[in-house]
């Protein structure tokens, strides 16, 4: 798995040398999955989709504004709100309704500088959201509902059919219509109506092991199918209700995995009535590993990378222009790496120490670690991908010039854009929002 012909690079060389070998290595997409144009705009034909946190205002300090103030909203077509779940009883829910819409924000934190007041019925992260929109017309927000531990209760929710239909129901008047549970004077009927564009699914993982504790089964598979389905018509019957019709977007977040593929998804069944989906682009190797290894390859010979991916999904039907490469803002990290040389492809003791979890970073700190002079940073440009290594701590990320790599790819290959996980992980001048946008656009 240790890539061939690394070598240490400034990074004006190494984006060259990669972006060159890119022309030759990936192949030309054909005409039937070539997507019919490029974007020039975030409104244009590639999607630019970035999660943001719910959880990120309160450690990392990371608000909507932020979105705003780094430039990062105006090169977004999409928002996924992470995360909605659903909860024991079959229903759609808010796990955090603090942060979601009872804080009051004030006026230094808002979208419009103006501080939310005790009377009004929408606050916190969902009307900082409407904010936004405001100042971005063509802006969606989705709700995500599961992500790695909210996916408990997916699979007995969608055993039958009135399950389904419950489910969807629910998601539907909770988020979409807007009916928030009343807490205080926050909440209440029609409270968040507008501030959702659709729904994304992460259900993590359909007929295949997740979170410890999350129920399996191998009906998951069929019954997925079902639940998407129901989701379309569902949408599709509230848009059309409304004064205005409306069309709510369905996406969701998919593995990289082929084992987990075939257990859980009917690859052309579900790709009719999904309008794209985000591909886990990050993750191949993690820190629980002990041995280092890349992350998030643009490519690699045992198809744990990018372009695996998107060949797993290609190979099993999924059109090309429906699939949104996942990109990490973050690095997987080990300590206690001995063997010499790089360090890639080496034994390590554990995780690396990080400043929230042990083992994963945000690329705003390992900036820091790059320009320190301590690490030195490493491309496998060939691969497409880096890290820096200081002689026993070794971090794998994405940097600019990865990412804009990634994004060529994907306007070359004529996939549907590009996804990151997560918006609170970027600089405050929204430094790897901007290399996707660019690469995207071909600027």
């Amino acid at each position: 798995m240790r890539p061939r012909a690394i070598t240490k690079l400034t990074i004006g060389a190494a984006a060259a040398a990669t972006l060159g070998l890119l022309a030759t290595l990936t192949p030309t997409a054909s005409a039937h999955d070539r997507h019919p144009g490029t974007a020039s705009s975030p409104s244009g034909a590639l999607k630019r989709v970035g999660y943001f946190t719910q959880w990120g205002i309160y450690g990392r300090d990371f608000q909507v504004q932020d979105l705003e103030t780094s430039g990062t909203a105006a090169k977004l077509t999409h928002i996924n709100y992470a995360f909605g779940v659903v909860s024991s009883d079959g229903r759609c829910a808010t796990p955090d309704t603090w942060a979601d819409y009872v804080r009051p924000v004030d006026a230094a934190n808002s979208v419009d500088g103006v501080a939310d007041s005790a009377e009004q019925a929408l606050a916190g992260n969902f009307n900082q959201l409407r904010e936004l929109k405001t100042l971005h017309p063509n802006l969606k927000v989705m709700i995500s509902l599961g992500g790695w531990t909210g996916s408990a209760h997916f699979s007995d929710a969608v055993r039958t059919d009135a399950g389904r239909k419950a489910l969807v129901a629910s998601c539907i008047d909770l988020f979409l219509k807007g009916n928030l549970p009343a807490d205080g004077v926050r909440g209440g009927a029609g409270a968040a109506a507008g501030v959702f564009d659709g729904i994304d699914l992460d259900w993590e993982w359909p007929g295949s092991e997740g979170n410890p504790g999350n129920v399996i089964r191998p009906e998951d598979k069929p019954n997925f199918t079902k639940l998407v389905r129901e989701f379309r018509t569902q949408l599709d019957a509230y848009g059309r209700s409304l004064p205005k019709r409306k069309r709510f977007d369905l996406s969701a977040y998919v593995p990289t995995a082929p084992a987990k593929i075939d257990a859980g998804f009917e690859v052309p069944a579900i790709m009719r009535d999904f309008d794209f989906v985000n591909l886990q682009g990050y993750d191949f190797h993690v820190s629980g590993e002990t041995t280092t290894a890349q992350q998030s390859a643009l490519f690699a010979k045992n198809d744990w990378s990018v372009e695996g991916t998107v060949k797993s999904w290609l190979r099993r039907g999924a059109p090309a222009h429906k699939l949104v490469v996942g990109m990490p803002f973050y690095g997987q990290g080990w300590t206690g790496v001995t063997g010499g040389g790089d360090g890639l492809g080496q034994p390590a003791t554990g995780p690396a120490p990080a400043t929230w979890v042990a083992g994963t970073e945000d690329y705003k700190h390992l900036k820091k670690l790059a320009d320190s002079g301590t690490y030195t940073l490493h491309r496998g440009h060939r691969n497409g991908h880096a890290w820096l290594f200081d002689g026993t701590t070794l971090w794998t990320y994405d940097d600019p010039t990865v990412l804009r790599t990634k994004a060529e790819y994907v306007r070359r290959q004529g996939l549907g854009g590009a996804m990151v996980w997560s918006l609170d992980a970027d600089t405050v001048d929204g430094e790897l929002i901007t290399a996707i946008d660019r690469g995207l656009t071909r600027r």
